[in-house]
């Protein structure tokens, strides 16, 4: 399988999403990721891969400072249960680890879902390897990979 970081270049290339690709040292949180990129922690964009009951996943995109609203997200896609599969799972879904998941790359297409508060902004995510970070403007991922846009988060704590 190429490196990580090639399939997310190749793919955003392919697709003519244009982003920033940052190296940074490892970080232990998003907080600290944050601090080291220089920006408030709502500019990190955190990438949940979400198992269906049916065995497919879709990905849940959510501003650093907000959890996510499992209520919200199952109201949205019209399902009765999703959950968060194991790291192995999530590997296997989309090619990436955990703490580097991005819907840019994965080996799958899955659903994008991406929370209403990402509107607008430029953001940092994943960008399949630790130590590095992903910059784009949310609106051009979204319009990318067709994201349906939904108030799927809440305030985090």
């Amino acid at each position: 399988m190429p490196d990580p970081l090639d399939r997310v270049k190749d793919a955003a290339s392919a697709r003519g999403l244009d982003i920033e690709i940052r190296e940074r040292p490892v970080a232990n949180s998003l907080a600290e990721a944050a601090e080291i990129l220089g920006i408030d922690p709502a500019g990190i964009v955190k990438t949940l891969v979400v198992k269906r009951s049916d065995d497919t996943y879709l990905f849940a995109l959510v501003p650093g400072d907000r959890a996510i609203s499992w209520p919200k997200l199952r109201a949205v896609v019209g399902v009765n249960k999703l959950q968060l599969p194991d790291p192995q799972r999530a590997l296997e879904a989309t090619g990436y680890e955990r703490g580097t998941i991005v819907p840019i790359g994965s080996t799958h297409d899955w659903p994008v879902y991406a929370d209403e508060q990402m509107v607008g902004q430029r953001v940092a995510m994943g960008a399949g390897a630790h130590g590095y970070s992903l910059f784009v403007d949310a609106d051009d991922l979204i319009a990318t990979y067709g994201a349906t846009v939904a108030d799927i988060s809440q305030a985090a704590g």
